[in-house]
Parts: structure tokens; C-alpha cells; sequence
């Protein structure tokens, strides 16, 4: 099954938001395994969310189509030197573990170091999810030793189940050559 990919713009905010949500919350989520059910409740992000990533220069929304319907999204964002971050990835719940994830992923990649010179792609995931974790290191993603502290307090994120949520930093080189 092939993928067509595209930029994300305003008139697709609807359907990201609605991808995302399913891909990460909800009983929907629980059809994947990328759900976070069991760790956050509420919102994974909202339609303003989006529109300031397709909004913000240096940031695109990635879609990815499979007879014309939306499978998949990530965010690309261009940060200081030539890095850039990933950012929102989901595949629909129902098409997970077909090798889709994998293809978004590499499409990432290739536009980060083909279109923007990126030497570098950084993500940061939930440290309570050592099976994403792990399914990004079999990609060459090495984890930075850094966290970062959930945005307890703040239920535009999730609404946390338990106490010691954190993200852990992620790393990929995309320069030539590179594992």
C-alpha cells in the first residue's frame, strides 16, 4: 500500500487534530499501540496547535494519504543550526504496524536533510514509553541522556494519571554517511 504525502495547510487542521487524538487518546487510541490512555487522560493537542505549527516560519505539518484519506502526520520544524525537530507523529490507530509509522518517519528525514541541509533530527518522547522508545532506536535514534519535565498543571497536554511523567530527548544524525 502506497502513500502519498503532502504539506499540511489550514483547510486539513480538522482532520489532524482528529488523527492525532485517535492515534493518542481516547478508545479510539486503544485500537493502536501508540495509545497514551494509560498514562494521560484529555486532549493530546487542539486546533490551535496545529494552525500555529502551519502558521510558524520554518515549520510544516508532513500528510500522508492512502486513497485520498488522511493516514498519517508529523510536524518538521527547523531549529537553531541545522537541526530539526520532530514533532506530532501519528498514524491512524486502525493502520498501525503495517510499516506506515516507518515510511512517515523516513519521508521526515529525508525532507529535513534533502530540502533544509538539517545534519541532525531531535524528537522528545515519554520516557514512560520504553516500547516507542525502542522502536525509534531500531531507526538510529540514540537518546540524548536529557529530559524534559511534563507540563504538569497545564491540561492543554494531557491530563497525567500518575506523578512522574518526562520526556526523554532523542537524537538521529542525517548526515551522509551516518548509521
Amino acid at each position: 500500500m502506497s502513500l502519498v504525502f503532502r504539506l499540511g495547510a489550514e483547510r486539513d487542521v480538522p482532520a489532524v487534530v482528529g488523527l492525532i487524538e485517535s492515534a493518542y487518546r481516547g478508545e479510539a487510541s486503544r485500537a493502536g499501540w501508540t495509545t497514551e490512555e494509560h498514562l494521560l487522560g484529555g486532549q493530546r493537542t487542539d486546533a490551535e496547535a496545529v494552525i500555529s505549527v502551519l502558521r510558524a516560519p520554518g515549520s510544516v505539518m508532513l500528510l500522508a494519504e492512502h486513497d485520498g484519506m488522511l493516514a498519517g502526520c508529523c510536524q518538521l520544524e527547523r531549529r537553531a543550526g541545522d537541526e530539526v525537530y520532530f514533532g506530532m507523529f501519528s498514524v491512524s490507530p486502525g493502520r498501525q504496524g503495517q510499516g506506515w509509522g516507518g515510511k512517515i518517519l523516513a519521508e521526515a528525514e529525508r525532507r529535513a536533510r534533502d530540502e533544509w541541509g538539517a545534519r541532525s533530527i531531535v524528537m522528545s518522547v515519554l520516557a514512560q514509553r520504553p516500547e516507542l522508545i525502542a522502536w525509534y532506536e531500531r531507526r538510529g535514534y540514540r537518546r540524548t541522556g536529557e529530559t524534559r519535565p511534563f507540563p504538569y498543571g497545564n491540561a492543554r497536554f494531557g491530563i497525567p494519571k500518575r506523578p512522574d511523567l518526562s520526556f526523554a530527548l532523542l537524537v538521529k544524525s542525517l548526515a551522509s554517511g551516518a548509521p
